[in-house]
Parts: structure tokens; C-alpha cells; sequence
């Protein structure tokens, strides 16, 4: 979403539910049960960002370019890796093996851009949050 400096990645061991809009209503605290990956960033600006790609059915595995390592159900988690990766907005962090969810917490100073809207698809490479010029 922006330039980045990763510093820590932690494997967390889980389910594979499906994560479509039905599921999301049915399955209570889904995105704390699937399997996931909880990536810790600064911003250049030292603000903490963080990004969690989450697992659904069909995931067999995810693959983080700055990471010589599979993360898939047989990388029994949590496991912790440490890490000195930066990135350039818009460079590809990964992939997953199939498809899914990525989750961005964000600084409470942040707010959502305008095509923002609950039920709207994001595309790849539109914006989904600025930072308020006070």
C-alpha cells in the first residue's frame, strides 16, 4: 500500500474457512480462526502499519518474496520470523497459492479514502486510506 519496512512476519496456525460475505456472517471471529500471516511495518514517516494476508478454503500456501519459506499448514505456528525487508508501493509482497483476504491496520490518525464503501469491491491499485493533511 506504501513504501514499507517489514521487520517481523508471524505465522499463526489455523482453519481454512471460506472468508465470501456469507461466510463472514455465520462463522463467528473468522478472520482469528483462519490460518494467517501478521506482518509488522513502519511507514517512512516511523508510523507502525500492519498487514495480515488471512488463509481461506482451498489456500494450500502463502509466499513472501522476502522470505525463504512456504507458509502452509505444515509450518505449525505461531512461528516468528524476523526480517529486514523494504518494499516500494505497488511491488508485489507475495502470493497466495489460491486466493483470499488481506486485512490493513492502519494508524487511528488515518482515514478511509472516498470509494470506500461497505459492499464496494476494491480493485488493485485503487487507494483505501489517507492520512488527514492538519
Amino acid at each position: 500500500p506504501y513504501d514499507l519496512a517489514i521487520d517481523k512476519v508471524t505465522f499463526i496456525h489455523g482453519d481454512v474457512w471460506n472468508v465470501n460475505p456469507i461466510a463472514l456472517k455465520r462463522v463467528e471471529r473468522l478472520f482469528c480462526k483462519n490460518e494467517r500471516a501478521v506482518l509488522r511495518a513502519k511507514l517512512p514517516t516511523g508510523e507502525a502499519l500492519t498487514l495480515v494476508p488471512v488463509a481461506a478454503i482451498l489456500v494450500a500456501s502463502l509466499r513472501l518474496h522476502f522470505l525463504d519459506v512456504t507458509l502452509n499448514a505444515q509450518s505449525r505456528g505461531p512461528v516468528d520470523f524476523t526480517c529486514d525487508a523494504h518494499v516500494k508501493k505497488g511491488d508485489e509482497l507475495g502470493w497466495f497459492e489460491h486466493g483470499s483476504t488481506i486485512i490493513v491496520l492502519a494508524p487511528g490518525n488515518f482515514e478511509f479514502c472516498d470509494n470506500v464503501v461497505e459492499g464496494t469491491r476494491i480493485k488493485c491499485g485503487e487507494p483505501l486510506l489517507r492520512k488527514p493533511v492538519i
